[in-house]
């Protein structure tokens, strides 16, 4: 028999995992803040876990998942030349065609859509592989300055209070992190340092990689240098935060799934009267997993309603 653990205690000074989402079409951030900090109406939502209640706050940004941000970088490259578009974070020599119809006929860039719009229109894209000039290009597409280097904003004039504890990446995160090979936790700098490799990577190069995928590694340079600016300028992780960002695709040999939040989000309570109980891990991680699974939950019912609406790709 396993050792017997007494149920979680009360959520003040427990461990708590946040949740980040990174889909096709929306990214979500979901955690418990700290006590003291203010709340949005709009962006909190309560979970008793256990007869304590966990004060969440999530938010889901449309248009921003990873799939649409590249093509509303995609479509600004355009504004600036019609005729080859040179994309600095495809890989260098890499040369491809794209449709008017894969760029624009999203809702995310119905904005800057053409005037002489023409799905079917043949667009030329060339990639030069440049790390530095990418970073720079992708910070465009978040509008920092509308937060006034306020604490409690993240971008686009969206209230967050300050991140707090353990966070898991998962989807486009761990993907991308995945494919710089930088799966689980570490430092800002290996995760900019890897960056960098992988973009200086010329196309020849790139193929040689094992179970190689066009439409991928094309585009994970991108990915990597947006996920820099979401996650240091847009929830304002730090150098020393970082660390606590872990990029996973399982949580303890568990694949990250949003059934178990699915329903204590239904339920929104586990009774507070349960005798002790043998759990399969520590008390303040059992807990902590808890609030994150639900965290996850609302991350995808936020997404599911997104999907529903044939304007957007599925998450």
């Amino acid at each position: 028999m396993g050792k017997i653990l007494h149920l979680p205690g009360p959520p003040h000074g427990g461990e708590t995992t946040g949740a980040l989402d990174l889909g096709g079409a929306s990214a979500q951030i979901s955690f418990v803040p700290e006590e003291e900090a203010g709340h949005s109406a709009n962006s909190t939502v309560q979970v008793s876990l256990y007869g304590y209640t966990y004060t969440l706050y999530t938010h889901s940004f449309q248009c921003y998942g990873r799939d649409e941000a590249e093509k509303r970088f995609l479509a600004r490259l355009f504004q600036v030349n019609t005729a080859v578009l040179v994309n600095p974070c495809y890989p260098r020599d890499y040369v491809t065609t794209l449709t008017m119809e894969h760029i624009f006929g999203s809702l995310c860039t119905e904005e800057l859509r053409p005037a002489s719009y023409d799905p079917g229109y043949k667009i030329a894209l060339e990639g030069t592989g440049d790390p530095t000039l990418c970073r720079e290009k992708v910070y465009s597409l978040f509008d920092f300055q509308v937060c006034h280097d306020r604490e409690d904003c993240s971008f686009d004039g969206v209230y967050q209070p300050k991140v707090k504890g353990t966070f898991v990446a998962f989807s486009g995160f761990y993907y991308t992190a995945n494919a710089l090979n930088l799966t689980g936790s570490s430092p800002l700098d290996a995760f900019n340092s890897s960056t960098w490799d992988f973009c200086l990577q010329s196309w020849s190069q790139l193929r040689l990689v094992p179970k190689f995928d066009e439409v991928y590694a094309r585009s994970y340079c991108f990915s990597a240098h947006y996920i820099y600016h979401l996650l240091i300028n847009g929830y304002k992780f730090t150098r020393q935060t970082w660390p606590n960002i872990h990029f996973k695709k399982e949580v303890e040999n568990s694949s990250i799934a949003w059934s178990l939040g699915y329903m204590l989000n239904l339920t929104n309570m586990i009774p507070a009267e349960s005798p002790l109980t043998q759990l399969p891990m520590k008390p303040p991680v059992f807990t902590g997993m808890m609030v994150f699974f639900a965290g996850v939950a609302l991350l995808c019912l936020m997404s599911s309603q997104r999907v529903m609406d044939p304007g957007f790709d599925a998450e």
